[in-house]
């Protein structure tokens, strides 16, 4: 019998059916259900961080780069200014091969070896979505012709900036420095900030002040097409532009300052003893800081480098030299103040100084000797013998704590970075840097600048304007005012309060009348500078030794190759019963103080007290406003400009009154380049030479034709000098 076939059961595969249509209709609406929730979540719960996302596809920030503050001089002359320019930025990322964009472009665009080499550097060290400049400053048929090919260099583009320029080249590169491209060390220290700027201060004012002129970076929104262009601007944070800074110093004091050094090499600063304002700092040779500005040359900077006399070394705040004589006053009033000596204290001078139990001798500036010398004549004769035992009957111990009180072996506190705090010797530097102990010879050596004195011309100029200031040390500064928009008013600077010197007025007194006879007196170092002068000058000369003597005989300066020669120093003030500025000139190679220094000193106070400029200099601003006034001396009364009238027939003096410093003087010329002479027109003929009276006061004496001894102005009065600082 045949097997029967199965039968089939339609419930259970109807059953099966739906129980497997149930799974998938339950995995289907699991699925939409999933896909809802993934879109639900995208759509709404996600919506603005992805909207977000694709904003950034069309939209991408751009930093907006401040303007720099600009600088200007106490008249309002533009110093340092921002020049609108066009550069060349590229993004690696999307520039492709850059070694075959190089030669394209180059093609197109003169790119320097140093561009190249400063391009290829940074790309190395960088990342490759940020730009890098490839070259600063475009000129207008590099625009142009770039702008037809853009098309065929991407991730290339040409961005707007302002450049730094210096209107008055190397005439105040010392003073405001310059700006530099930023480098790995300026962004370590900016951080992210750092990474939008393409500049930063690196020397001078524009360092010192980086922070106030830079500025605050602003940012805008661009909207770009597909190949990454920018299109549009959608959005904007504005940037704050940097402060504008305005300094104490004259652009036509400071070209005059350059003018009276003629071919010479040194420095010199001008200050209002009042006010602590730098009127003119001049460091000689100087260099142009527009080189700097965009990357120097190699060719630029091995000049720079390879010039024996270093034009971008700042000799008036890094530099430093031996105070020579022009430590005299100082001391003297060290003396006095200490009551080691009275004014009236008489040393006699022979000529030669001996220790006792010593054979060598220390000679003084007058090879048979000065006689007996008082503090007034000896700062003004330059009287060695004087200081030696003065020095030796003070101590080492006291001479230091007093010249330190005057602002030697310390920082002036100028508002420029990396100022030297030059060297005040004494027995426990000697031991620290030699290893040797002090000698009764080492006193009598820095007793007269000499030995291992080291000064800034910065220091001389502070202590100085103490001495005229009735003894209130200042801290000189260079910024006076600044301001947050173009149209806001100056704010002046916060100054701190000044220190005293000397609580004697009696001693500050024979001081400056021992300076005042170093140029008006019968035998002083200096007295030629004041020859037709309509006002009255307090000064002292110096000279630094740079080689020694040669047994007992004096070095003759002139005799020795220029870098051996010795430095000519001066420092005064002037007019000396008023004082409107003091000086301090340091001349390298100048030889002697009197007739190298002070002659340069003189002209920087006839152009700040007169008006007028060293000859062949044109001014600035038309016409100096007191021209007329200047010349002084015979004739002055037939050649006086308009609002001068004729000096007295007797040629008598006003008494002395203190000028005040006046804020309202500041700008624009209450109290500026020749405003003295204006103030006082009755001042117009030279003043005889006086000495000292009774109590010290000063009598008339008869205008000299010349010097004393026949010599001519523009001659030493002195012999040469015996010892190391006997110069004058």
């Amino acid at each position: 019998m045949g097997s029967r076939r199965p039968s089939k059961n339609p419930h259970a595969e109807a059953e099966q059916f739906r129980r497997r249509a149930a799974l998938g209709f339950l995995a289907v609406a699991l699925a939409l259900g999933g896909l809802a929730a993934w879109y639900f979540r995208l759509q709404v719960l996600q919506h603005a961080d992805y909207a977000t996302r694709s904003e950034a596809n069309r939209i991408r920030p751009r930093p907006v780069v401040p303007g720099r503050g600009m600088i200007y001089d106490r008249q309002g002359r533009l110093l340092a200014e921002n020049v609108p320019a066009f550069r060349l930025d590229v993004v690696p990322d999307k520039a492709g091969d850059t070694e075959r964009l190089l030669a394209e472009l180059g093609q197109l665009i003169r790119l320097g070896e140093d561009e190249i080499e400063h391009f290829r550097r940074e790309r190395k060290a960088g990342r490759g979505f940020r730009p890098i400049t490839l070259k600063m400053r475009l000129s207008d048929e590099e625009m142009a012709a770039f702008a037809v090919n853009r098309w065929r260099f991407p991730g290339v583009e040409m961005e707007p900036y302002l450049t730094r320029h210096y209107p008055y080249g190397d005439l105040f590169a010392h003073v405001i420095g310059y700006v530099g491209r930023i480098d790995e060390k300026d962004l370590e220290q900016l951080g992210e900030r750092g990474t939008a700027l393409t500049h930063i201060g690196k020397t001078g004012i524009e360092r010192a002040y980086e922070d106030l002129l830079r500025g605050q970076v602003g940012y805008e929104q661009i909207e770009t097409n597909v190949q990454g262009r920018a299109l549009r601007t959608v959005g904007r944070v504005p940037a704050r532009p940097g402060s504008d800074l305005r300094l104490s110093i004259d652009a036509e004091l400071q070209r005059a300052t350059v003018a009276a050094f003629g071919e010479l090499e040194g420095t010199a600063v001008a200050m209002d003893p009042r006010t602590g304002e730098i009127l003119a700092l001049v460091s000689l040779p100087s260099y142009d800081p527009n080189l700097f500005v965009n990357g120097i040359s190699h060719a630029d900077y091995r000049a720079l480098m390879d010039n024996p006399s270093r034009p971008q070394f700042n000799r008036a705040v890094l530099g430093g030299v031996a105070p020579g004589s022009t430590l005299k006053p100082f001391l003297a009033l060290a003396g006095l103040d200490s009551g080691v000596r009275r004014p009236e204290d008489r040393t006699l001078s022979t000529g030669m100084f001996y220790l006792p139990g010593n054979s060598r001798g220390w000679g003084d500036s007058h090879r048979g000797g000065h006689g007996w010398t008082d503090a007034r004549k000896s700062i003004a004769d330059s009287v060695n013998t004087y200081y030696y035992q003065l020095a030796l009957d003070m101590g080492i111990e006291r001479i230091e704590r007093f010249l330190e009180r005057y602002g030697f072996g310390q920082p002036s506190g100028i508002d420029l970075v990396g100022e030297s705090s030059g060297i005040l010797p004494t027995p426990a530097w000697k031991m620290r840097q030699r290893k040797e102990r002090w000698y009764p010879g080492d006193t009598v050596n820095i007793s007269i600048g000499q030995g291992d004195w080291k000064v800034t011309p910065l220091q001389m100029v502070r202590a100085t304007s103490a001495l005229a200031d009735e003894g209130h040390l200042r801290v000189p500064r260079l910024v006076e005012a600044r301001r947050d928009r173009f149209d806001a008013p100056w704010s002046p600077l916060e100054q701190g309060q000044p220190a005293r010197i000397s609580d004697r007025p009696d001693n500050l007194r024979v001081v400056r009348e021992g300076m005042e006879m170093t140029v008006h007196g019968p035998g002083g170092t200096a007295r030629a500078m004041g020859v037709g002068a309509p006002y009255r000058i307090a000064g002292k000369t110096g000279t630094a030794q740079v080689v020694s003597r040669r047994g007992t005989g004096a070095v003759d300066p002139r005799s020795l190759p220029m870098h051996l020669r010795h430095r000519a120093l001066f420092i005064g003030f002037a007019p000396a019963e008023d004082p409107q500025i003091a000086v301090a000139v340091a001349v390298e190679g100048g030889g002697y103080g009197g007739s190298t220094a002070a002659p340069i000193a003189r002209k920087i106070f006839d152009a700040w007290l007169l008006g007028k400029l060293p000859e062949g200099l044109e001014p600035l601003d038309g016409a100096p406003p007191a021209s007329g006034c200047a010349g002084g001396g015979e004739g002055a009364d037939e050649t006086a400009g308009e609002g001068c009238v004729p000096a007295p027939a007797d040629g008598a003096r006003p008494p002395s009154q203190r000028t005040p410093a006046l804020a309202s003087d500041r700008n624009p010329a209450g109290n500026s380049f020749g405003s003295w002479i204006r103030r006082n027109p009755h001042l117009l003929q030279p003043v005889a030479p006086q000495a000292p009276g009774e109590g010290g006061q000063s009598r008339p004496r008869p205008p000299a034709a010349r010097p004393a001894g026949g010599a001519t102005p523009s001659q030493p009065t002195h012999a040469p000098a015996r010892e190391p600082g006997a110069g004058r």
